[in-house]
């Protein structure tokens, strides 16, 4: 069936095994200079059975790094890290797309050039504590960028994206979710500027379409895809107007021919109610529709039959199971995951995760 979950889909010029795709998914396994490690390769070349594979978010420059250890793709080292991970994944037949990230004001000065002091939208410090080498600390109310400066990050997402080619990905995702700096640049939450990129919504998604324009001028926007998470309060972050806000972001986005729109359509429990109508967004985006949040085989399966979603992506149950398309094949039952090991560090939790055959083997 042409709406099987387990079966072949053409994602622009790119043939997908199937339409299961692993989501980002951050994890601190990076070495000390960012760069990604052998380690981290075999992680990926584990979850290759994957239809799609999309990496754990990699900071565009040295400006963008939110939490110790994750990896960038700006240095010699860090290209030549990611590909090697490339060709591990490809070695296993599977695709692989780099999601390209900036973390804005969710950062601090100790992971910071130099020491300086994170960049934002508007300088709104947010609440909670930043990740850093020497532990917990409070976030810092960060740099608000003056208009000139902004050109200036455009210009990191073309370096990196231009790197990602050389590193051998066959795709690129741009992160505009979960209250980093493209984010933050949407939500009046977090953007109370008076220039060209506050104020009204055309305004507030202005860096965002600069960015998507400067990266598809680098790839073919049928590589590109780009995530956004409406619900999201994450990061201290909120809109007036979620439902306003997200329908002109697909209805912008609409125009580029992009690969895929990736949509989080869960929210963080416990946090303020941001209410979306996932339908009334989906109605004004006519492209690729990768549906995301607590999906299931049943529900992802029910979701590309009504033709609601074109893919569905999975976070953490690829995390703890590397062959999860052969588990929703089968119905097979899943590893639980150990989130203490989530961003600790080393194999365990990380690349020990049994597969099927493993467990009948065994």
């Amino acid at each position: 069936m042409a709406n099987d979950l387990f079966a072949p889909f053409q994602l622009g010029p790119i043939e997908l095994k199937n339409r299961i795709v692993m989501a980002p998914l951050t994890r601190n396994r990076a070495n000390a200079v960012s760069a990604p490690t052998d380690l981290m390769a075999r992680y990926y070349a584990q979850r290759a059975s994957a239809g799609l594979i999309i990496t754990e978010a990699t900071h565009v420059s040295p400006q963008g790094i939110p939490y110790p250890r994750t990896p960038g793709i700006l240095s010699p080292g860090q290209v030549g890290g990611w590909h090697r991970i490339t060709e591990a994944v490809h070695g296993r037949g599977g695709r692989i797309f780099v999601q390209l990230w900036h973390g804005g004001r969710i950062s601090h000065p100790s992971l910071q050039p130099n020491g300086r002091l994170p960049v934002a939208p508007s300088a709104i410090r947010p609440e909670g504590k930043a990740a850093t080498p020497d532990g917990p600390q409070p976030y810092v109310t960060p740099h608000e960028l003056d208009t000139e400066e902004v050109p200036e990050v455009v210009e990191q997402f073309i370096v990196a994206a231009e790197n990602a080619e050389v590193a051998g990905f066959d795709g690129v995702e741009i992160h505009a979710a979960n209250g980093y700096l493209i984010d933050q640049f949407l939500r009046d939450g977090s953007n109370r500027r008076s220039d060209r990129y506050g104020g009204p919504v055309e305004n507030r998604v202005r860096f965002l379409r600069e960015v998507v324009e400067a990266v598809i001028g680098v790839w073919d926007a049928d590589r590109v895809g780009v995530r956004i998470s409406p619900r999201n309060t994450f990061n201290s972050m909120h809109d007036s107007d979620p439902q306003a806000l997200f329908n002109h972001v697909a209805e912008c986005l609409d125009d580029y021919g992009l690969a895929y729109l990736h949509v989080t359509e869960s929210a963080p429990p416990g946090g303020p109610e941001q209410r979306v109508d996932f339908r009334e967004l989906r109605r004004r985006w006519h492209g690729v529709y990768m549906a995301n949040g607590g999906y299931d085989r049943a529900r992802a399966e029910a979701a590309l039959a009504e033709g609601y979603a074109d893919l569905v992506s999975f976070g953490v149950p690829f995390l703890a199971n590397p062959d999860l398309p052969e588990r929703l094949r089968r119905n097979a039952p899943l590893n639980p995951p150990d989130p203490d090991t989530f961003y600790r560090g080393g194999e365990h939790g990380y690349t020990d995760y049994p597969t099927l055959e493993e467990i009948e083997l065994a």
